[in-house]
């Protein structure tokens, strides 16, 4: 157990013993979306000490949500998450559904990176289905996101050098407007910039 513990007897006091010190859960955020190395999870979270990265990484591999691998694409190391920690995937994305009224005010000068929509769309769409398999594209800034969708529902990741035939383009807002349901498919086109079919978005974001 951490060294500092709430000292409850209590499944959610236990778990915030865990990941519930401040910036945890965002180091989770960004292993969720990959592997990341040091320098790749201090610019993924503005704002955080270097230092206070160092020691809560630790911590995450002390109590074993993360560890550290061998990154043999580029002679280093990286973080990952264990699969213990992975399993955290479901909790995190219940705090996205359930933040859904704290993001209408839009990002109100707040920092956005583009690669966190892979948390949130995955949070946000998981209960999606396609009639038949479809791939879009969906950025807010330069980092692109593929939705994959079928009958089975959706996987999302960030998009390789091979772009979607679709792909709509719009301010963070709209386009998690449009994950959530908030927006239809004809209000985020008129706010974004679509490249294809509009229908492969309604196949995407008007099916359930």
């Amino acid at each position: 157990m951490p060294k500092r513990s709430y000292g409850q007897y209590c499944g959610l006091a236990r778990a915030l013993d865990v990941v519930g010190a401040r910036w945890s859960l965002l180091i989770v955020r960004e292993l969720l979306v990959g592997p990341a190395r040091y320098g790749e999870l201090l610019a993924g979270l503005p704002g955080i000490a270097t230092n206070l990265l160092a020691a809560r990484l630790k911590e995450l591999e002390e109590v074993g949500v993360v560890q550290r691998t061998l990154d043999t694409g580029r002679n280093g190391v990286a973080y990952v998450l264990t699969p213990w920690g992975r399993e955290l995937r479901d909790t995190v994305a219940s705090l996205v559904t359930w933040s859904t009224p704290l993001m209408i005010s839009g990002p109100q000068g707040d920092i956005f990176h583009g690669r966190w929509l892979v948390v949130a769309l995955d949070a946000l769409l998981r209960d999606r289905r396609s009639k038949k398999p479809m791939t879009i594209g969906l950025s807010a800034d330069d980092a692109m996101v593929a939705v994959h969708a079928d009958k089975t529902g959706t996987r999302v990741e960030l998009c390789g050098d091979n772009q979607p035939n679709t792909v709509f383009r719009g301010e963070p807002a709209i386009v998690l407007g449009l994950a959530s349901g908030m927006l239809s498919v004809e209000q985020a086109v008129a706010a974004g910039e679509l490249r294809g079919r509009e229908a492969d978005l309604a196949a995407v974001f008007e099916s359930r």
